[in-house]
């Protein structure tokens, strides 16, 4: 069982960086929009949701990747 849940750790650490660059890459790009934007404008871009997104998936990647850790740990008890 063990064998199985090493990878799946990699693979979950593998989306959380990913989901953390593409997080900061939406962020970079909406900052330069933002500087270019209506200052009276409340409605958030196409990046913010971009970047709220991506953060949002690399908190639950974590999660996950804590949750089966937690598992490998119990198994080796």
């Amino acid at each position: 069982m063990s064998t199985l849940l090493i990878p799946i750790i990699i693979v979950l650490m593998i989306l959380v960086v990913v989901s953390l660059v593409r997080g900061i890459v939406a962020f970079m790009q909406g900052t330069k929009e933002d500087l270019n934007r209506d200052p009276g404008s409340t409605e958030p871009t196409a990046n913010q949701l971009l970047q709220n997104k991506m953060m949002f998936n690399r908190i639950k990647y974590q999660a996950a990747a804590v949750i089966v850790c937690a598992i490998l740990l119990a198994m080796a008890r």
